[in-house]
């Protein structure tokens, strides 16, 4: 905040596909789809017609109790359909930190309405990211978001972020009679980006089963073809007992998220009268932002963006593995999903002073735009974007590097 208070900002004044434009009408490359949400690309007019039809028929009314709307129940039908879980029941939210907030719920007052209330633990990854809401806060995999806040959640540990053994360990030390559930992305995203070996989740699953422990996914970014699937998961063949989602459900066209959760899991509280789950939000199935939903669905279905999402993650794995020669950098992480880290080496950090801020600000200056972690750049565009946009993107991205290690002789 101080420093954003001492400098100009920069204002955002309009976008179309993957190109942004400030409001001194300066143009730059929308290299990590704002925040790794606009996976259909900017100003795409049938997502604003669906909004506006439906802020002319129906803007807005709760859903709780047995209140709907048309909207909301196609779109919970619509997941539900594609969801890689067992008796699939969907919970609308206003996006992805709320939605933890509402796994993480759910899997303790699970285990509670099934006479166990002691299995409260909630275990997560090294470097996962599961937003900055008080549950998501207390079981990030990053020190840096919980450090000044105090302990927001009893009861929660982290483990290596690629080790079942770990897991299991942690579960044993923990006591499987006190650990409710594991929460893991399909691939860290804003930690890092990432991926585990082939057989990785397979082991979770195991592990969590034979435990039991909720086995709880966390999509907000790996969503909606990102990983070229309507999910992420589905890329390694398990089935959770929870799917958390947001981000590219709209595009970020509008606020929304949601967990998917088993009907196993939905039992205690849809098959048992007087067992309510006390849990709901004032925005939660808005019918104006589940339109837009279904609308930014359809494009991803109607122009096949799952397959598309395969083809460039190729196109962009071969891209930005032509960074790794370069002498401020460590390693490339890619190839899975649309998304990449090119992490900085240790003497840059180090000794020479770099910081990945300043690469970022170079890039930006060039017309690109990237996000910086405190070890390396990330890189998520929209999943329209095209070869001749990937090459600029990195181009860009050599040239910042460039530009910063002369700085730092």
């Amino acid at each position: 905040m101080n420093k954003v208070s001492q400098g100009p900002k920069f204002v955002v004044e309009r976008a179309e596909g993957p190109w942004l434009w400030d409001e001194n009408g300066d143009r730059f490359l929308d290299g990590t789809a704002s925040l790794w949400y606009c996976n259909v690309g900017h100003g795409r007019r049938e997502i604003a017609d669906a909004v506006h039809r439906q802020l002319t028929t129906l803007d807005a009314f709760t859903v709780y109790g047995d209140f709907a709307n048309r909207p909301a129940l196609e779109l919970s039908e619509r997941l539900a359909s594609h969801a890689p879980v067992a008796d699939p029941r969907v919970i609308l939210t206003c996006g992805g930190g709320e939605s933890i907030e509402t796994a993480a719920k759910l899997a303790r007052r699970y285990w509670a309405a099934q006479g166990r209330p002691g299995k409260r633990h909630l275990i997560s990854r090294t470097g996962g990211y599961h937003g900055l809401h008080g549950i998501g806060t207390g079981i990030i995999g990053m020190d840096r978001f919980r450090s000044g806040f105090g302990p927001m959640v009893e009861d929660a540990s982290v483990v290596p972020h690629d080790s079942v053994r770990a897991l299991e360990e942690e579960i044993l030390r923990v006591g499987p009679e006190n650990v409710a559930a594991f929460f893991a992305e399909p691939v860290i995203g804003a930690g890092g980006v990432y991926a585990v070996d082939a057989d990785y989740f397979t082991g979770v699953s195991e592990v969590c089963r034979r435990h039991g422990v909720l086995f709880v996914v966390d999509s907000v970014i790996c969503a909606f073809a990102r990983m070229g699937n309507w999910f992420g998961i589905e890329r390694y063949g398990v089935r959770p007992d929870m799917i958390v989602f947001a981000k590219g459900v709209t595009s970020g066209y509008q606020p929304l998220g949601g967990v998917i959760t088993s009907g196993e899991v939905a039992e205690p509280f849809w098959n048992r009268p007087g067992n309510p789950f006390h849990h709901g939000t004032t925005y939660a199935g808005h019918p104006t932002c589940c339109a837009a939903a279904s609308a930014n669905l359809d494009i991803l279905e109607r122009e096949d963006l799952f397959t598309v999402a395969a083809e460039v993650e190729t196109q962009l794995d071969g891209a930005v593995r032509s960074l790794a020669d370069h002498p401020l950098v460590a390693e490339v992480r890619s190839g899975t999903g649309v998304m990449a880290a090119v992490q900085l080496t240790e003497e840059a950090l180090g000794e020479r002073g770099i910081t990945t801020a300043e690469v970022f600000a170079e890039a930006r200056a060039r017309g690109v735009i990237l996000r910086a972690i405190p070890h390396s750049l990330l890189i998520s565009p929209p999943l329209i974007i095209s070869w001749e946009q990937i090459d600029h993107l990195v181009s860009t991205l050599r040239s910042a590097l460039d530009a910063v290690g002369d700085r730092h002789q």
